[in-house]
């Protein structure tokens, strides 16, 4: 699993590149690896990214 600090930067980096639609590039991501191989750390990884980012959403910012 990636660092807190990790995933806050991850979390702004899909906000970047994907503005508005980040939420469905966050969801597609969790379903391509549910699907694919059923890779709990890597669903484990993108749900705590998505958790960052509707913190960034609501105005949070991250306290590293």
């Amino acid at each position: 699993m990636l660092t807190d600090k990790e995933l806050w930067a991850c979390a702004m980096e899909v906000q970047r590149q994907h503005g508005e639609q980040a939420p469905v590039f966050i969801a597609e991501r969790i379903g391509a690896l549910a699907l694919a191989a059923g890779d709990e750390a890597g669903i484990a990884t993108w749900k705590a990214i998505a958790a960052r980012y509707d913190q960034l959403r609501e105005g949070e910012q991250p306290t590293h």
